[in-house]
């Protein structure tokens, strides 16, 4: 392979491998690092994203809440304020996690 295509292979993994999905509430940012930053579509600030180690521990938290649940479901995960609530939107937005929005008020999701 020459120096080009290597270049060229190496940006297209980059790319791949860190990337960062827009949705309508929210983003999920996939790191160099290997984690997976959950926020509030457009927020700069870091009170409006949460951090994990990768994203199969935010998939492991979705597996570990029950059938249908809300943010306060989130908070005894660790999660507080405003982030359960982005979370559980992310949950939503995600074309790989598995469930609907089923109230506003209080947020609420049903796994399908």
């Amino acid at each position: 392979m020459d120096r080009e295509n290597a270049a060229e292979l190496r940006d297209a993994l980059a790319n791949a491998l860190t990337r960062t999905r827009e949705f309508v509430y929210t983003s999920g940012e996939h790191r160099e690092d290997g984690s997976y930053v959950v926020a509030r579509r457009g927020a700069t600030s870091s009170g409006n994203r949460k951090v994990f180690d990768s994203f199969a521990r935010f998939e492991r938290l979705y597996e570990r809440l029950p059938e249908e649940f809300t943010a306060d479901d989130l908070s005894r995960t660790g999660l507080t304020d405003g982030r359960r609530h982005i979370v559980l939107r992310h949950f939503v937005e995600h074309p790989d996690v598995d469930c609907e929005l089923t109230s506003r008020q209080p947020l609420t999701v049903r796994k399908l």
